[in-house]
């Protein structure tokens, strides 16, 4: 199998992507959608942008390497009543069924920067962009002292070397690279503008639990557990990544909100 399908159809993220429903709805909020708006969400997991923007009246086609995600995206946007998305199985680094130039916008938040092969994820995003549309991405920031750039950097020490020829999907929040990547996809630098935002992860559960459902669901999360556990390191990892949880969690009383900074890309096609 694919070990990037693998790895998102690992778990259930939608558990964890409860959890920041507040802060895609705010990120859809910017983006100047209008109704009638051809809308390709790409790595959209179950919906956290794709089903806000659907709501705001664009045609919204959510794509996804897992199957489950991708399935219980559609359960949500059947539940919600919206007639105007889609979600389908697909690869970001390989969109062919999709025709040149038939978006008015591409996003995607926290997805297509986990697909292999960055150059082709970038050269697919502008292919299928009309003319004078647009690409709007978020990434995680490596080396970010926030959340996930922590959890993702904490949890890589744990797990074995990745395959030669890897290229870490954190390089999407360095700015000098996705330049890179869209430059070779053709588009002007001047066309690229770059700006640094966070989301908040938000439940009524404490963060020790909030851990907990990471270690659950999230795939990356574990991976880190399991190859931890072989080596005796289940405990030291746990420890760890409570003291990253406590420390930045903001809320009180059983509540936990942590903020995770992200960088925000924008593409002029």
């Amino acid at each position: 199998m694919n070990p990037n399908k693998a790895l998102w159809e690992k778990g259930d993220f939608t558990r964890i992507a409860a959890t920041m429903r507040d802060s895609g709805e705010a990120f859809v909020a910017k983006l100047g959608i209008t109704k009638g708006m051809q809308v390709l969400d790409l790595g959209c997991g179950d919906g956290t942008t794709a089903i806000p923007e659907a709501k705001r009246g664009a045609v919204v086609l959510g794509v996804d390497i897992a199957q489950n995600l991708v399935a219980a995206g559609n359960l949500r946007a059947k539940t919600e009543g919206l007639n105007n998305i889609t979600f389908k199985e697909g690869d970001a680094t390989n969109l062919s069924e999709l025709p040149d130039n038939n978006f008015d916008l591409v996003v995607s938040v926290f997805g297509a920067m986990f697909a292999p092969r960055p150059f082709d994820v970038a050269k697919e995003m502008v292919r299928v962009t009309k003319p004078g549309g647009r690409i709007v991405m978020g990434n995680w920031i490596p080396g970010d002292p926030t959340l996930v750039a922590q959890i993702l950097k904490i949890s890589s020490a744990y797990t074995p070397p990745p395959p030669e020829g890897f290229v870490s999907p954190m390089l999407w929040g360095k700015e000098d690279q996705v330049i890179e990547r869209f430059t070779a996809a053709g588009i002007p630098k001047e066309n690229i503008s770059f700006l640094k935002d966070s989301f908040t992860f938000n439940i009524d559960c404490t963060p020790a639990e909030y851990l907990g459902m990471f270690r659950l669901y999230y795939g990356p999360t574990m991976n880190a557990f399991e190859a931890a556990e072989k080596n005796g390191q289940a405990e030291v990892l746990q420890q760890q990544l409570e003291e990253l949880f406590n420390a930045q969690n903001k809320g009180t009383d059983g509540h936990t909100s942590i903020d995770a900074n992200f960088l925000k890309v924008s593409v002029r096609v």
